[in-house]
């Protein structure tokens, strides 16, 4: 079924995806090239705290792809897949059109799971795209604003509780940016910040329990003690049922009720339900690829990201496997259409970042240096942004990021409303100072050395958008 003529297809626009796409156009890729997804955005999922609290703007975190693939080779088709046919090599869209494909990669993400709790399709808000960080920011606000005009004490306190259900990494970035953040809100509209509640709900006594972050575990329990109010916790409580004003649970054998006027739900993500379909092995939804992440009886189809996951070498479906992932599957297509044998995928897990509050996270370099604080806070967001999937727009947002930070301009949140004096603001930027100035001289004295080292961080690519090496 294999035809030259036939494109490239790419099914989902999320990191894995996109970077496919984009790296096969800079290598000058012969096939056509068609990405496919239902959104008109792309959505940069670990700065959806950001987005949400207003430390980076929407075109930073949740582009457009026209402006993305812009000067690619890339055809772009906004549309949601139906069908998969690996046998045809044919996949059908929901508008009735058909592409059929010599090469297929598969990228389709995961989906919000509610394990079938009644209510929670209903009433729970998801964070895992731009559009919902966006109706998540609008829905807490309107919250405020109803809870200042009412002189009913219970049903102000209804308002003012925010519940979150999971206590992953994502339950944890977002219990502590908005336990920094509504007190500061709400009290600019003239209300008692002590008044905000913000409660994580877990089924277990552990957070980020199984995950690659579990090691963090104590810096992220002291982190959401110590936020302008202290986080809640509900242990060891199996939710129920969810309702349009709270949440319904179960702990020590007896069903009990939070009230709570915003439930935000982070308790899980399952793969694509389309990767189920297919004749091919899959654990728990996943794809198992061979380490050159290709399907085993369709060797044509690649599968990267949550589709995907290897037998011997699980790797984690964190952003930066899925970018290197990406990366790996467009030099093995180029390989295949020039005849060469595909190499296994070589993934460098570099340490993980979490958000741990408004300017404060912490960055563990290769699972063993933690760095903390504000320190921390660049670290992510710089590494983070160095992942932006399109040279342009990464030196733009680079150079804007960088120039909110040094001179604090368009922060929705200043170091007074966190709590910081001047004098802590001043050595925070100092010590960002000797952080960008100390890799500059480095990358002078020793510019290979400064490269292989740092390559992970972001910290080259940073460096030479902003200040060019001397030739």
């Amino acid at each position: 079924m294999q035809q030259a003529s036939h494109p490239t297809v790419i099914l989902g626009g999320g990191f894995a995806g996109l970077f496919t796409a984009l790296y096969l156009s800079q290598q000058n890729y012969s096939h056509p090239i068609i990405l496919i997804e239902q959104r008109d955005r792309f959505t940069f999922k670990p700065l959806l705290y950001e987005l949400l609290s207003g430390e980076l703007r929407c075109e930073q975190v949740y582009p457009k792809y026209k402006d993305l693939l812009a000067g690619s080779h890339v055809n772009f088709v906004q549309n949601t897949v139906q069908a998969i046919d690996l046998h045809q090599q044919q996949v059908s869209l929901d508008s009735g059109e058909k592409f059929n494909y010599s090469h297929l990669v598969l990228a389709l993400g995961s989906k919000t799971t509610y394990f079938n709790t009644p209510g929670a399709a209903e009433y729970a808000m998801p964070l895992t795209s731009g559009e919902q960080a966006i109706a998540l920011r609008k829905h807490l606000r309107h919250r405020l604003y109803q809870a200042i005009q009412t002189q009913d004490v219970a049903r102000r306190r209804l308002l003012l509780t925010v519940a979150i259900i999971g206590a992953g990494p994502a339950g944890i970035e977002l219990a502590c940016t908005l336990a920094d953040l509504l007190p500061i809100w709400y009290d600019e509209l003239g209300g008692d910040a002590a008044e905000v509640r913000v409660v994580l709900i877990n089924r277990s006594r552990e957070i980020l329990k199984g995950d690659v972050n579990s090691h963090l575990r104590c810096i992220a329990q002291r982190a959401l003690k110590n936020r302008v109010i202290p986080v809640d916790f509900l242990f060891d409580a199996a939710v129920t049922q969810i309702t349009a004003d709270g949440v319904e649970y179960k702990q020590n054998e007896q069903t009990k009720v939070l009230q709570a006027g915003t439930i935000a739900w982070t308790a899980g993500t399952a793969p694509h339900p389309l990767l189920m379909e297919l004749p091919v092995p899959n654990n728990r939804g996943r794809l198992l690829v061979t380490p050159t992440l290709q399907l085993p009886d369709f060797p044509e189809v690649f599968a990267a990201g949550d589709c995907a996951t290897t037998s011997d070498n699980p790797q984690p479906p964190t952003a930066q496997v899925a970018y290197q992932q990406g990366i790996a599957i467009a030099q093995n297509l180029k390989r295949m259409i020039e005849s060469k044998p595909s190499v296994p995928v070589q993934i460098s897990m570099r340490g993980t970042l979490m958000k741990l509050g408004l300017n404060e996270s912490v960055a563990n370099l290769f699972n063993k240096v933690q760095i903390k604080g504000q320190a921390g806070h660049l670290i992510r967001e710089a590494t983070y942004l160095q992942l932006l999937p399109n040279a342009a727009h990464n030196r733009k947002v680079t150079a804007e990021w960088l120039t909110d930070e040094l001179f604090q301009r368009d922060r929705s949140i200043t170091h007074m409303q966190l709590g910081q004096t001047p004098f802590v603001a001043g050595m925070a930027t100092t010590a960002a100072a000797m952080i960008l100035a100390t890799p500059l001289v480095w990358r002078a004295a020793q510019p290979t050395q400064f490269q292989q080292n740092f390559s992970w961080s972001g910290i080259p690519t940073l460096l030479n958008q902003l200040t060019p090496p001397t030739r």
